[in-house]
């Protein structure tokens, strides 16, 4: 692995805010489809220096990167050869110092992504694990067990992967290592001390070269208990997961391992930052996110929700009273690099509590565009995204999502990437739609991501979402992401928000099914009508909306008369 010594620390201003995280708005990359500079037809480290001064008007306080690494992509980067270096495809560990450096001299901090429960097949280490003998310290850094039958045949469980087919692959001398997710990402042993010492090492790598923080994957998952015989898969999935104690998922000894790594980040000024993805309980989530551990942690709450206002005023009430609790501050995000983006979702039949990825039966049926209501979707899109850009707490945008960007559904087969599609055919089709490279102009070979093809096939209609279509248009998505995100830096005080009663109905908000509005200090208001009817809107002076507003249809709508059209989500100055 790179040895942390080659390390090329960038300038950073000691004084900097160390609660810059709390309320920042964080932009997405993933790296692969942002802005490709060679042509290759994959997105680099170049063509995000490249695009610093898109994301300087855009207006967000950090980016966040999906994995870099080196890596043979059976997990799209989340199988990661080597910690501490970057895939030859996409960069040079230079590059990365001079894209740190832009960024940091626009103002806009770099959160990178950490991948601690798993890595790749390709690894050093595993590489050594299969090369050595069973009961050897090499392979004490991964889960190696034994086979059952009469020869070690048979897998030691018949448990399955996150992505289908069973989560033990056996070597060549019979023993079978253990695969929480593709066969091409074995699990660590974070009982090894080896293996613990190792992350330490790399927190201090990428922070030494002015990382600002880590995005935790699967940060649930590192702390496992495996007794000699192991349950059936029926008996793991009937256990129950908010004890912590659990054999393989959230349990309590995890945050003995993040504990030391909070003692890292504290050793920097200012601290590093972490957040976690935990996919646990909604109970369980503080302890990620208490200042003894991570820090903050996802919660993905409204991004699983209906467009609907009572699910929405529950959701935000629970997230920020538990925040408050755990002295952390909540994160709210819509899409991201594993789902359907939302204005697809949004444009689809509502889940109405069914336990349902949004968006994945559409997916399973084919994908077919003309299925999805993509006006209303888009419409509701933004006025969730406007809505929640106006909560208190950290808000995570995706990139593409600022520019309205709808899933692609319909990627052919042979062109598809994603090992969940491969590996669990007619049940899953995995997460290409919302992987496809972003559109920069309206035309050429891949719409301006790069002088060539990209990665993934994208669709003729995606000229008309291109940053070129939309840049000089003042009602295009972009344009309503650059002007609520430079009024929220305006804006933004403290970690409070009020309800306020409903003024067509005179209910609280969240006893009425139509519409929301709460206020933040200093006389901001978001007002959202989640409903298809306009209602009357509160007085006051209109700075953002996520549509056209009206005193009957008509006008600036900020009068006594002022409607809120249906589906539209507003932001008022009392």
């Amino acid at each position: 692995m790179t040895d942390s010594l080659q390390t090329t620390p960038t300038t950073e201003l000691l004084t900097d805010d160390p609660t810059w995280w709390r309320q920042a708005a964080v932009y997405q990359i993933y790296p692969r489809s942002f802005a490709d500079s060679n042509g290759d037809g994959i997105g680099d480290l170049p063509g995000i220096t490249a695009k610093v001064p898109y994301l300087t008007a855009l207006g967000v306080d950090a980016v966040w990167l999906s994995p870099f690494y080196p890596s043979a992509l059976a997990d799209g980067g989340y199988d990661v050869d080597d910690y501490r270096d970057v895939d030859p495809k996409i960069g040079t560990l230079a590059q990365f110092d001079e894209m740190i450096t832009a960024l940091h001299g626009a103002g806009i901090k770099v959160i990178v992504d950490l991948v601690p429960n798993h890595s790749s097949d390709r690894h050093v280490w595993f590489q050594e694990a299969l090369a050595a003998p069973a009961g050897s310290p090499a392979r004490a850094r991964y889960i190696f067990r034994d086979g059952l039958g009469e020869d070690g045949e048979l897998p030691p469980s018949d448990w399955t992967s996150i992505f289908g087919g069973p989560a033990w692959t056996r070597v060549a001398d019979g023993q079978w290592y253990l695969h929480s997710f593709a066969s091409e990402q074995p699990d660590w042993d974070w009982d090894n001390e080896e293996v613990r010492e190792d992350f330490l090492t790399t927190l201090r790598f990428w922070s030494d070269r002015g990382v600002d923080g880590f995005r935790v994957d699967v940060a649930h998952g590192l702390a496992k208990s495996l007794p000699e015989v192991l349950p059936s898969k029926a008996e793991l999935d009937a256990l129950p997961k908010a004890d912590g104690d659990h054999p393989v998922w959230d349990r309590d000894e995890v945050h003995e391992i993040y504990a030391t790594w909070r003692e890292v980040f504290d050793s920097y000024d200012p601290p590093r930052t972490a957040v976690a993805e935990a996919w646990v309980e909604p109970s369980r989530r503080a302890r990620y996110a208490s200042a003894e551990g991570l820090g903050q942690a996802f919660n993905f709450d409204l991004l699983e929700a209906d467009f609907d206002a009572t699910a929405f005023h529950d959701i935000i009430t629970y997230n920020l009273k538990a925040a408050d609790e755990s002295g952390s501050s909540t994160t709210w995000v819509f899409s991201n690099h594993d789902v359907v983006r939302h204005p697809t979702r949004y444009g689809l039949p509502p889940l109405a509590g069914r336990e349902i990825k949004q968006g994945a039966e559409w997916l399973l049926a084919g994908g077919d565009a003309s299925e999805v209501d993509a006006e209303r979707g888009l419409r509701r899109a933004r006025a969730a995204s406007l809505f929640m850009l106006g909560l208190p707490g950290s808000a995570y945008v995706y990139q593409g999502e600022e520019l309205g960007l709808p899933e692609v559904g319909d990627i052919p087969e042979a062109q598809r990437q994603d090992p969940a599609f491969f590996r669990n055919p007619g049940v899953d089709v995995g997460r290409d739609g919302c992987r496809v490279p972003l559109p920069w102009e309206r035309t050429g070979e891949s719409f301006g991501f790069g002088p060539g093809p990209a990665h993934l096939p994208q669709p003729t209609w995606f000229r008309d979402f291109s940053v070129e279509a939309e840049e000089g248009d003042p009602t295009s998505t972009l344009s309503l992401y650059r002007a609520a995100l430079a009024a929220r830096r305006e804006l933004q005080t403290d970690e409070t928000l009020t309800w306020e009663a409903v003024a067509d109905t005179g209910a609280v908000a969240g006893a009425e099914p139509q519409v929301l509005h709460f206020s933040r200090p200093g006389g901001w208001h978001v007002v959202c009508n989640f409903g298809p009817t306009p209602v009357a809107m509160p007085t006051g002076e209109v700075l953002v909306a996520s549509g056209p507003l009206g005193d009957a249809g008509e006008g600036p709508g900020s009068g006594a008369d002022a409607v809120l059209p249906g589906e539209t989500a507003v932001w008022l100055r009392a």
